[in-house]
């Protein structure tokens, strides 16, 4: 007996001492490659300013109730990721009438009133002739102009400005796919947000849960050393369990907090906002599509893509630009008004000039233009092409990953069924007195862990499904449908504690 006291001594000493492994925290689902937070979803593309936003209104007083759809609403509305991209489209779109200005029509009116008083001497006139013949001029005079006229000057044909024209134009459809794009991001980061608050809420249920069972578990204990029928060590066990059960519920409590901080955040909500997601996000098995059709919807579907490809086009018309400055120019100026010595006698008067310019030497800053073209059409060319490695690379990656966590929410599914018969019978057989309560605090430690792994899958096939949508360039168009069945709770309770 005294051996076995102190075995349970020693057993006692290491549940305090136990800690909460990281792959209890993370529900056992660490091997798979999906991201853990939101950071890590957005750091590898450098997208920080998708994880902050615009502040979108004061805080209310309640709760506010928020859907998949509603929060995707808010993301795409308020997001700081979506309002400097769309800030950036219309620089771009500025650029491009910068650049049109070079071959449009440039018409300026003027209106002039002039008094002039002059000294025709100083200006080298010689009045000699005139006083010989007996004719004195005085070389003061003063006299008035009125002038109103209208000028306008024109490139009827200039390569060069024409070919920068189209390049802008280019830039302006880039910059509006990247602003796709940014949606797009925007959809990942609030469905991330989303999911990661559901599986925290899906941890503080089953903290919850494990508490109560804990709770339980202490009473029986309490009640049974009362009768005389087990140790005191029995009763410490279990209630170094049930402290063991608070701490983990205070810290699924904070991370859930912070959760949704983060989630607020995202949406532009000040952060102390009461909120209640509607959307539990339950386990649903993604439609099966072929690796390679989705690849190849890919490179038509995904903005950035599409985007690097209109840059490349810019590129290839801004090296047609360069090259085109070696020919000829044409352009033409006039000019309509009227001129007087006084606005009373006015007549019209008009100029029109027709001109070609050709560059004969310019010091070699055409060549430099085009070698300059030619390095940014390289750079560009390349990007694109490792962007489509890297969109063949998400799309692998992303369907090796929802395979696995379906696989392992299966199987995660499973083991907590048995894990819950395993405390059942533990919880019996201690009540029975045929065992102490060693087994049933294993039986219950084998549950809580399964329950985190359970809950660490499902969140590994949601986001999966997440990462895949988004691989694929669709994240918009289906992440609303996929994340916004309520089917119920994530995760499925706990069997009764038995007493």
């Amino acid at each position: 007996m005294m051996q076995f006291r102190r075995a349970c001594g020693w057993l006692v000493l290491s549940l305090l001492a136990m800690p909460v492994s990281a792959q209890q925290l993370s529900g056992g689902a660490s091997q798979l490659s999906v991201p853990r937070s939101l950071g890590e979803l957005l750091a590898a593309g450098n997208q920080s300013s998708f994880s902050g936003s615009v502040p979108s209104e004061k805080l209310k007083p309640g709760v506010l109730d928020l859907s998949v759809e509603d929060a995707i609403n808010r993301g795409l509305r308020y997001n700081l990721g979506i309002v400097l991209t769309g800030q950036a489209s219309e620089q771009a779109r500025a650029a491009r009438l910068r650049e049109l200005s070079n071959i449009l029509p440039h018409i300026d009116g003027s209106l002039r009133e002039s008094n002039i008083k002059d000294n025709f001497l100083a200006r080298g006139l010689n009045f000699a002739p005139f006083a010989a013949i007996g004719i004195k001029i005085s070389p003061a005079a003063r006299f008035s102009n009125s002038d109103a006229r209208v000028s306008m000057t024109e490139n009827l044909l200039d390569f060069s400005a024409i070919n920068n024209v189209r390049a802008a134009g280019a830039n302006v459809r880039a910059a509006d796919l990247t602003f796709n794009n940014a949606k797009e991001t925007v959809t990942l980061a609030v469905a991330a947000s989303y999911l990661l608050v559901v599986t925290a809420e899906s941890q503080v249920e089953a903290s919850t849960a494990e508490l109560k069972t804990a709770e339980a578990l202490h009473r029986l204990a309490q009640d049974r050393e009362a009768a005389g029928l087990i140790p005191n060590v029995d009763t410490l066990r279990a209630r170094v369990e049930l402290q063991v059960r608070r701490q983990n519920l205070i810290e699924a409590n904070n991370n859930l907090a912070k959760k949704r901080i983060t989630l607020l955040r995202v949406l532009g909500l000040p952060v102390h906002q009461e909120i209640k997601l509607v959307s539990r996000v339950p386990y649903k098995p993604l439609t099966q599509v072929s690796e390679e059709a989705a690849f190849h919807r890919a490179l038509l579907m995904r903005p950035d893509y599409l985007a690097a490809d209109q840059l490349v086009r810019a590129a290839e018309l801004r090296k047609k630009a360069a090259e085109a400055e070696r020919l000829p120019s044409v352009g033409i100026s006039g000019h309509y008004g009227v001129l007087g010595t006084h606005p009373s006698n006015v007549f019209p008067t008009w100029a029109i000039n027709a001109g070609m310019k050709v560059p004969v030497f310019e010091g070699g800053r055409i060549e430099a233009d085009i070698r300059q073209a030619q390095a940014v059409l390289q750079q560009r060319r390349a990007q694109r092409d490792d962007l489509r490695g890297r969109i063949e690379q998400d799309v692998a990656n992303a369907y090796l990953d929802v395979k696995a966590a379906a696989e392992q929410v299966e199987v995660a599914n499973v083991t907590l069924q048995y894990a819950q018969q395993a405390l059942t019978q533990s919880q019996d057989r201690f009540s029975a007195g045929v065992t102490n309560n060693i087994e049933v605090i294993q039986a219950q430690e084998a549950l809580a862990t399964a329950n985190q792994q359970y809950i660490g899958s499902l969140y590994s096939h949601n986001i999966a499904k997440v990462l895949l949508a988004r691989a694929i360039g669709i994240a918009e168009q289906t992440l609303r449908q996929v994340l916004s069945d309520d089917l119920g709770p994530a995760v499925p309770s706990n069997a009764a504690p038995s007493k």
